[in-house]
């Protein structure tokens, strides 16, 4: 069994002194207007957890379920999350932890109706450090007030809310893949009367392996003037017997890759590996103040949360890796003559994918993150309490874009407050945004779909992969590997579609906007897109959107 002890030192001395010794709630009270007060025993919640046994006490809210949402009640009930409580404690204690807390606090409150927050920081610690683990029912035990008192009018208030976001979301969805659909209809039937129409099934298979084969060297760099190490995996091409003339040569067009958080150099390996074998050399470097082992250090209580300034750094991490990559160019023998530096894309992930926006030439909008910051961040929108970190800095240009970058290909990015409309459109390279239907960390509406639509560059993709979430895209983690401890139900299903997608449409991108060979762009069609579609990761793709058009469907 764990003490509580060395958990003490982590600066939670303060919420187990209000947690007091064998007190929990032992009832949960709602009011519903107009019908009153309601109250429920922990006890009988937790007899149906362990046994699915329905009290007397219980059956009376049981009977307005059907057997599938008792099913589901029960599941949450028994699952017990696999958490430490250091990380516990860290992540309660970080900024974006206190002020989630602080909103649920409102919700759940105390016996004598004070937000619950104290109550609720205290009882996740403790739950996490007791034998039994971390589950619904010890919280509920842990919670240091005999009744908990849940806010039901806010809570109906908080559900309609989320089941607004949701329908809307799915609605836009629907009506992206019906536009979709048709264009894609349309373009068939062009091709009809043009006699232009291409059998996608006698195209190669971008899936499989290029004709390269490629090596991998382990570089790291060190910038001094900020107090950087950056390790970074090069993958350099070789030509083989199998290479064509037209295939790239050296010195090879050059694609870096930005994890995102808690993330590292294994997250896009099968990416890497699949554009070497392409001709593409690869970049593939770990931003040291947001990657998956600083990430650690802070979940240990051994650093502290990640900081404002993290995203001014990670482009500068990139800028300070090309200047790097561009003097071993000419003195490094292992990689003179072999990058092009004239000919440079990005790939970013997450907070990655606002790097690589952000190096595409999308300044810092402070104007609109103080609009947005300002006023209560309920959307459902996670990505704000990140975005919102920015607010911290001090506002300026910080001169991020690096016009060697010719093309960026953003997954899941954050951009929508931190961008917003008036910065996005100054992104003049071409742009592929990958959204993911099911992301509840950066919402397919609010940070692709409507910053798509600000997008004034005229080659712009907007990649929609349904059913995948914010995980769909990154590599499994290692056995042992795995710093941030995800529920099965938030990876969504097997990602090996999404894998396949990722590795057409990066080939077919950067063949067309870095090698300018427009014979890839049969790739980049949304009947291409139509014909690779998989369910239940069914894929679409749109070329173009109007801020009117989306507006027209969000109203519907």
């Amino acid at each position: 069994m764990k003490t509580l002890g060395k958990y003490l030192s982590l600066g939670i001395l303060s919420t187990f002194l209000t947690a007091t010794p064998g007190l929990g709630a032992e009832r949960i009270n709602f009011f519903y207007p107009p019908y009153g007060e309601f109250s429920l025993s922990v006890d009988s919640l937790e007899t149906f957890a362990k046994s699915g046994k329905i009290t007397d006490e219980f059956a009376f809210y049981a009977s307005r379920a059907n057997p599938q949402q008792l099913a589901q009640l029960r599941e949450l009930l028994q699952q017990e999350f696999d958490v430490t409580p250091t990380l516990v404690s860290q992540v309660a204690y970080s900024p974006i932890g206190k002020d989630l807390i602080q909103r649920l606090g409102s919700l759940i409150r105390t016996e004598s109706s004070q937000n619950g927050f104290f109550a609720l920081r205290g009882a996740l610690i403790l739950a996490a450090a007791d034998p039994e683990g971390l589950t619904v029912v010890n919280v509920l035990r842990q919670f240091p007030s005999r009744t908990m008192r849940l806010s039901f009018t806010e809570g109906l208030k908080l559900v309609d809310n989320l089941l607004q976001v949701l329908q809307k979301r799915d609605e836009v969805v629907a009506w992206i893949q019906q536009q979709a659909d048709s264009t894609a209809l349309i373009d068939l039937l062009n091709a009809e009367v043009t006699n232009t129409t291409i059998d996608f099934s006698q195209l190669p298979d971008l899936r499989s392996p290029g004709s390269f084969t490629w090596e991998r060297q382990e570089l790291t760099f060190r910038d001094r003037s900020r107090n950087r190490i950056i390790p970074t995996h090069i993958y350099i091409p070789k030509a083989t017997p199998l290479t064509s003339p037209e295939d790239p040569s050296a010195p090879f067009p050059l694609i870096v890759i930005s994890h995102g958080v808690a993330s590292d150099r294994s997250s896009f390996a099968y990416l890497a590996e699949h554009l070497a074998s392409y001709g593409f050399a690869v970049a593939v470097l770990e931003h040291p103040g947001s990657n998956a082992e600083r990430v650690e250090r802070y979940l240990t209580g051994l650093a502290g949360p990640l900081e404002a300034k993290e995203f001014i750094n990670r482009p500068l991490d990139i800028k300070f890796l090309l200047d790097e990559l561009e003097y071993m160019t000419k003195s490094n023998s292992s990689l003179q003559g072999k990058l092009n530096l004239e000919q440079v894309g990005a790939i970013g992930h997450s907070f990655g994918g606002y790097t690589v926006l952000s190096l595409a030439g999308a300044n810092i909008n402070f104007e609109q993150l103080q609009k947005d910051c300002a006023s209560d961040i309920s959307s459902f929108n996670l990505s704000l309490f990140l975005q919102c970190q920015v607010t911290e800095l001090a506002s300026q240009d910080y001169q991020l874009q690096d016009e060697r970058i010719k093309a960026v290909l953003a997954i899941n990015p954050l951009s929508s407050s931190i961008f917003g409309e008036s910065q996005v459109s100054q992104i003049q390279v071409p742009v592929m945004l990958v959204a993911s239907t099911q992301d509840i960390a950066t919402p397919v509406v609010s940070e692709q779909v409507r910053p798509f639509t600000w997008l004034a560059t005229p080659d712009k993709y907007l990649v929609l992969i349904e059913n995948a979430t914010h995980f769909s895209a990154i590599a499994e983690p290692t056995p042992g590997n795995n710093v941030l401890p995800i529920p099965p139900a938030l990876l969504g299903p097997n990602p090996a579609p999404a894998y396949g997608y990722l590795k057409i449409l990066n080939i077919a991108f950067w063949q067309t906007h870095l090698m300018n060979r427009p014979e890839y762009a049969s790739y980049l069609q949304p009947s291409y897109a139509q014909y690779l579609s998989q369910a239940p990761l069914n894929l679409s793709l749109l070329k173009s959107l109007s801020a009117e058009d989306l507006n027209q469907a969000l109203k519907k």
